[in-house]
């Protein structure tokens, strides 16, 4: 079985009001519930969630720019009573699911908490350790981003001392991804990567970048 870590951007796509959840997020929760694949997620991303969740996906202000178009028009001419009313009514629809949604992100989450196929752990003391000592590698990540970076590196280590050949990580944050914007290796990150036989994707269909057919004997996690 393949195992694979996940983590907060993957939770907003996951979780966010319906119609801003990201379709291959949702693929890759029900690819683990059918027991295909086993996730992996730290347990502090679904706190990171909570707040780009609630920022990101509300559309009031875009709604109301709406309405003052309509407004506008309508007294101009432009737009007719039924159409304006129309609109009215599916911006009204529209506010009204995203606050339900909003209203039960604590389920989507405790969804997640009790799903087949999906570990949810703490943070360890080996964890916490792990994160110290990457602050020597000028990593020049947050330390958010270090502490995910640290908890990934960690279980992904004790999979492989119990037995697992490799994981993976779906990885959309370009931070905590093993290469920079021109595609090049980041070397420091993409040796952490390899040496705990980790195969980083850059989305959540686990096929991009292609994993070479002779990683890991051939260092990679390249894009």
């Amino acid at each position: 079985m393949r195992r694979v870590f996940v983590e907060t951007n993957w939770v907003v796509a996951y979780a966010a009001p319906a119609h801003h959840r990201t379709p291959a997020a949702l693929e890759l929760f029900d690819r683990a519930a059918n027991g295909e694949i086993k996730l992996y997620l730290p347990v502090i991303c679904i706190a990171e969630a909570r707040r780009p969740i609630f920022e990101q996906f509300q559309s009031r202000d875009e709604a109301d720019r709406v309405r003052q178009f309509l407004s506008w028009a309508r007294a101009a001419g432009d737009v007719d009573p039924a159409d304006d009313e129309a609109t009215r009514r599916v911006l009204d629809r529209m506010e009204g699911r995203e606050k339900a949604d909003l209203e039960r992100l604590d389920g989507a989450f405790e969804k997640l908490k009790a799903a087949d196929g999906i570990e949810i752990f703490n943070l360890s003391q080996e964890m916490l350790e792990r994160c110290a000592d990457l602050s020597y590698l000028k990593l020049d990540l947050q330390p958010f981003d270090q502490a995910i970076l640290a908890a990934i590196l960690a279980r992904a280590e004790q999979l492989l001392a119990d037995g697992a050949d490799e994981t993976a990580f779906c990885e959309l944050d370009s931070h905590l991804q093993p290469w920079d914007k021109g595609r090049n290796r980041k070397e420091r990150l993409a040796g952490l990567y390899d040496r705990a036989r980790i195969w980083v994707y850059g989305d959540f269909l686990l096929q991009a970048p292609a994993k070479p057919s002779d990683w890991p004997r051939k260092a990679g996690n390249n894009p």
